[in-house]
């Protein structure tokens, strides 16, 4: 599900897919300028990054950023509500499909490797900038993160009815620990192996830690 912010720029709302060709370019250079924020972001911190550089980073200037975004703290809040969302649909998605509580387990830790992988700069700013939002935005992302702590919960707790809930949830917040470790070794010049072997590693480590 893609989203966007409602006028405060601060809840997320669903985003239709654009019916124009000038909606499609601009639903392109919105998700550009949200790509590019993630990865100065992560970089610089949210602080070092300016309007500006959003602009330049996209090819455009620093004002006609706010045709998309009403401010810096906007783009943040999207980049953090969006992600919060698409991991949220996703295990949705991903546990509806599972034949068993087993499947499910397996297909939402290999969806989270799979986010791990492809977002580096989004664990990184949600780590460190989260506490940049305003309460509103920022009660929305827990909201949905805790959500998304919920269905791995239930679902270790179909396969491990003999352990506490509060137990689980601690499990899984190590797997997440574990799994979101990803992005800082990806930044380690020349000492990442190959995505198939970090893959590998990652889904039978959280694994073992879930189900041990």
């Amino acid at each position: 599900m893609a989203s966007t912010l409602d006028e405060a720029g601060t809840a997320p709302i669903t985003d239709p897919s654009p019916r124009t060709e000038r909606g499609r370019l601009k639903a392109d250079r919105r998700a550009a300028i949200l790509r590019a924020a993630a990865t100065l972001f992560a970089e610089r911190g949210y602080a070092g990054v300016t309007i500006e550089d959003l602009g330049a980073a996209v090819g455009v200037s620093g004002p006609a950023v706010y045709r998309h975004f009403p401010g810096k703290a906007a783009v943040l809040a999207a980049i953090l509500q969006g992600a919060s969302l698409s991991l949220l649909d996703g295990a949705e998605r991903v546990i509806d499909a599972a034949q068993d509580p087993e499947a499910a387990l397996r297909s939402l830790i290999r969806f989270h490797v799979d986010f791990a992988l492809a977002e580096a700069d989004v664990i990184i700013v949600q780590d460190r900038e989260l506490e940049q939002l305003d309460p509103g935005a920022r009660h929305e992302v827990r909201t949905l993160q805790r959500r998304y702590v919920e269905h791995w919960v239930d679902t270790l707790h179909r396969l491990r009815p003999d352990r506490a809930e509060t137990e689980l949830r601690v499990r899984a917040h190590a797997a997440f620990g574990l799994l979101n470790s990803t992005p800082h070794s990806a930044r380690i010049p020349g000492r990442r192996p190959a995505e198939g072997t970090v893959r590998g590693i990652l889904e039978e480590m959280a694994w073992s830690s879930l189900m041990s």
